[in-house]
């Protein structure tokens, strides 16, 4: 049975036409108004706050906490910072992807990990012989993205920490309207944002800051259906939705490795074992079989065939998240997982897992559509992700 956030006494009024659904078993908003176009436009252009409570998040100590980490994540640990973010898949021993999260080193011997998996048992698992606590504060801890254009002018009004100093997956210490939270740099738009950490008693007491302080700015809450589109924009993958985990794949054709799903920049060739070293070593000196692209789709293409119908083309405002064929020359290469129309691009997006050597840039393709029951293709191209990339986002 689902349960609330630490800010569902806040989102359920919101909630006027009780969109919601399940998410790590609590309640997310789908979309708080009668459509969710101004809340995508929010992230877009003002400020979006998003409660993403539901990640799991564990914190880890002890004198082996990062030895831990870096037997289990694929990215060097010896490198993080106090104050640094990672974001990083971990893998099984055959280098297949179990789950990618976040890594945070909150001071000298503290780190943090959020996943969209429950993550405990791999946890323990990895740190057998090790001097580490691991301890589950998901439901100890809210936690609210603030996304968009404005969102640091809105943050700034509320924090005495100076967030033009603030780097890309950074964190820092501070308060927000006198409450103690921790402030990462980080977010799931692919745009400016932030991520706000509070104690779980605390987190009404600051949604109701943030509104306040926003609201001249023309802050709005958005659900799960804005932020999928700007993810899909931002070509930011999404467990269960693009790829499986390896601990939950029924078959080993749908188990993934960091290189096909578009995270390969996050594996060091350098750093000592780690879980699935050898494999990963492996692929990377054969080249991946597959790879994780955007596809965008061609209009006139996609128009033809709702009007041999006499329709008019039909298209979701929802981000679409199922199965699609991909072919090039009559043969099947692969298979987009997700898309949307993109508003701000306005253009037909997707996100697809296709073999070599058909990934490359500007390769034309076919991806199947459905019109009047009937299955047809449409003309599309790859193209390298991310779709949407704004230099604010880092800068």
């Amino acid at each position: 049975m689902s349960v609330g956030t630490p800010f569902h006494p806040r989102t359920l009024p919101l909630n006027r036409k009780m969109q919601w659904r399940e998410w790590s078993g609590f309640f997310a908003s789908s979309v708080y108004a009668d459509a969710h176009d101004i809340e995508y436009n929010a992230i877009r252009e003002a400020a979006a706050l998003i409660d993403v409570s539901p990640l799991y998040k564990y914190r880890l100590t002890g004198r082996d906490a990062a030895r831990m980490l870096d037997r289990m994540i694929t990215r060097d640990m010896t490198k993080l910072a106090v104050g640094q973010v990672y974001y990083t898949p971990w893998c099984d021993a055959g280098g297949k992807v179990i789950d990618d999260g976040t890594v945070s080193r909150l001071d000298e011997g503290t780190y943090r990990l959020t996943s969209a998996d429950s993550s405990l048992r791999w946890l323990h698992m990895n740190s057998v012989g090790m001097e580490v606590a691991i301890e589950d504060v998901s439901e100890r801890m809210g936690a609210l993205s603030i996304q968009g254009p404005l969102s640091r002018a809105v943050l700034q009004t509320l924090t005495p920490a100076d967030l033009s100093k603030l780097k890309y997956f950074r964190l820092v210490e501070t308060q927000v309207a006198g409450i103690p939270v921790t402030i990462s740099r980080t977010g799931y738009t692919g745009d400016l944002g932030y991520e706000i950490w509070v104690d779980a008693p605390r987190a009404e007491a600051l949604w109701d800051a943030l509104i306040t302080a926003g609201t001249p700015y023309g802050i709005v809450p958005a659900g799960v259906w804005a932020l999928d589109i700007a993810r899909i924009e931002a070509g930011l993958i999404m467990l269960d939705v693009d790829y499986f985990s390896a601990h939950h794949a029924l078959i080993e054709a749908r188990k993934s490795s960091p290189y096909e799903i578009n995270l390969g920049w996050a594996v060091s060739a350098k750093k000592g074992p780690f879980n699935g070293r050898r494999a990963l070593a492996a692929e990377r000196a054969r080249g991946p079989a597959w790879s994780f692209v955007g596809l965008e789709i061609d209009w006139e293409s996609f128009e033809q065939l709702f009007r041999a119908h006499h329709l008019p083309p039909h298209l979701s405002n929802i981000a679409w998240r199922q199965s699609a064929p991909v072919y090039r020359d009559g043969v099947q290469i692969g298979y987009a997982t997700s898309g949307c129309w993109s508003p701000l691009l306005k253009r037909s997006l997707a996100l697809a897992h296709l073999r070599a050597p058909h990934f490359a840039p500007g390769t034309p393709v076919e991806m199947e559509i459905t019109v009047e029951h009937q299955r047809q293709k449409a003309a599309a191209r790859v193209r390298k992700l991310p779709f949407y990339d704004p230099e604010r986002k880092k800068a």
